[in-house]
């Protein structure tokens, strides 16, 4: 969450080590944290060895939610020449890889990442952050369309789902530190945020798609 905002300080005071500092950080955080045989981020080193009852690694989905979306951020406000670009686009479209292999059929992403029960419930932050990005990814010439736009739109599809009759989003995992229960009426302020990034990047996506 914090280096798009130390990227657009830099920019603005024309001070390198803002963007330094957030370079060195990104990747401080990603040779720790990052699993390079799933190109998912652990939450953090108490889950490096913790399984759950199946046995399946443990990669919590807003978690991962928030890279996607801060890399959606950093890429915007990067110069198309900046040398570091190259590694956030790849990082940015192996998750996306990885990510769209693990939507369920109703167009959700479970809370935790590898859960691909079909009894498991829908969480709709991870799902929001997800859909923004590969909307963005695809409006932005990144991430194939015919792979990641049929993906974007289920998920567009499933939140709007998740919206309660009182027009509440609901779905949204309570604050933690990892993947948890949640049911239809919990919400929170991160989950509305991501829901209008998600519809703010579907906005701009058939947007251009309705001008071709």
């Amino acid at each position: 969450m914090a280096p798009p905002t130390l990227l657009r300080l830099s920019k603005a005071t024309g001070d390198k080590r803002y963007a330094d500092f957030a370079h060195e950080e990104f990747k401080a955080t990603t040779d720790y944290l990052f699993d390079p045989s799933e190109n998912l981020y652990f939450r953090d080193s108490r889950f490096f060895d913790m399984r759950d009852a199946k046995g399946r690694k443990l990669f919590w989905s807003r978690g991962n939610g928030w890279v996607m979306g801060g890399l959606v951020r950093m890429l915007q406000v990067m110069d198309k020449k900046d040398p570091k670009r190259p590694i956030y686009t790849k990082l940015f479209k192996d998750m996306a890889a990885k990510l769209v292999t693990l939507q369920k059929a109703d167009g959700y992403w479970p809370a935790s990442l590898l859960d691909n029960d079909p009894g498991t419930p829908p969480e709709s932050s991870g799902t929001a952050f997800f859909t923004y990005a590969f909307a963005w990814g695809v409006d932005n010439g990144l991430l194939d369309r015919a792979t990641y736009e049929p993906a974007a739109v289920r998920g567009w599809d499933a939140l709007q789902r998740a919206v309660q009759p009182d027009s509440m989003l609901g779905w949204v995992q309570q604050v933690g530190d990892r993947p948890d229960s949640v049911s239809a009426k919990e919400t929170q302020f991160y989950g509305s945020g991501a829901y209008l990034l998600a519809g703010s990047a579907m906005y701009d996506l058939s947007k251009k798609r309705v001008k071709r």
